[in-house]
């Protein structure tokens, strides 16, 4: 059987089938990646299915979901503990600057430099990253309380090289317990998708007073076009690429002049901004599933 097309089926993705071809490119049978600067051409039954999702949940659902996100995401670590996501060692391929940063902070001799993880989790990425470079100190924060918990109770957790705490980036001040100007790298990756669209503006500007000027912003998340964005079913639209998963949890998938226009507004330059196109195919079922991310680098000038 060769491999095709996947079918849309009419249902709510989980997280889990979200992050089936996103968290390790060693999941799948075969795969293969390339960028653009123009979004995944639909085929017409994609189009089409699109098109008659066009009924948003209600007002009243919508304010529920926001006032209970921290609550869901809770849940969902509740249920998953530190067993779901797979630790990210592919960060360190995308985002070279991570792993070949010099030991020193160039401007402050002596001091390490400084990371700051947004959307933390229980630490797939921060404990593969403390270990692949030696020098970086880092502040790890993330929405979930229970997730932080588990981060801190992770043996490799040390105090000397990582400070990690709950936040919600829409409404608490990173500078509270991060010195303000004081961080030369940020990671956010499959984070701000999980904001809505209304708040992402405030959360990169709090990470902006955050960093030091020349800092920079690694962003990796889901792009307009996935396939993930197109098995949502009817009755799980929020907005135009704003979804709500079964269990409560949300999903915006980003188009780049959107993504583009949240950094520049909120402060920051674009370096570089692009479709992740990922086609992943698994030989045994003899199925292909067209992934789109969006991967991108900002840095705050004077």
């Amino acid at each position: 059987m060769s491999a095709s097309s996947s079918p849309l089926p009419e249902f709510a993705p989980s997280l889990e089938m979200d992050q089936a071809d996103t968290t390790s490119l060693d999941q799948s049978t075969d795969w293969n990646q390339k960028s653009s600067s123009q979004p995944r051409k639909l085929t017409q039954i994609e189009t089409d299915k699109l098109s008659r999702d066009n009924v948003l949940v209600s007002e009243f659902k919508q304010n529920k979901l926001e006032l209970e996100a921290k609550k869901n995401w809770d849940l969902f670590y509740k249920r998953n503990s530190t067993n779901f996501f797979k630790d990210r060692h592919w960060i360190s391929r995308e985002f070279a600057e991570l792993v070949d940063a010099p030991h020193q902070n160039k401007d402050s001799p002596g001091r390490n430099l400084v990371l700051l993880e947004v959307g933390c989790g229980v630490g797939n990425l921060v404990f593969p990253l403390m270990k692949a470079n030696p020098s970086l100190y880092v502040y790890a924060c993330d929405f979930s309380p229970r997730a932080v918990q588990y981060l801190k109770d992770n043996r490799d957790y040390s105090s000397d090289r990582l400070t990690a705490f709950q936040c919600d980036l829409t409404s608490d001040d990173l500078t509270s317990v991060i010195p303000a100007q004081t961080i030369d790298l940020v990671t956010m990756v499959f984070v701000l998708s999980a904001i809505h669209p209304d708040n992402m503006t405030y959360a990169v500007r709090n990470i902006h007073s955050a960093l030091k000027v020349g800092g920079i912003v690694l962003f990796r998340d889901y792009g307009v076009n996935d396939h993930a964005m197109l098995r949502f079913s009817k009755g799980h639209k929020l907005a135009d690429c704003f979804y709500v998963r079964q269990d409560g949890t949300r999903a915006f998938f980003f188009s780049l002049e959107f993504l583009g226009s949240i950094f520049t507004e909120a402060g920051f330059e674009v370096i570089s901004n692009e479709y992740v196109f990922r086609e992943t195919v698994n030989k045994k079922e003899g199925i292909c599933v067209p992934r789109v991310f969006v991967q991108a680098k900002f840095i705050k000038n004077g």
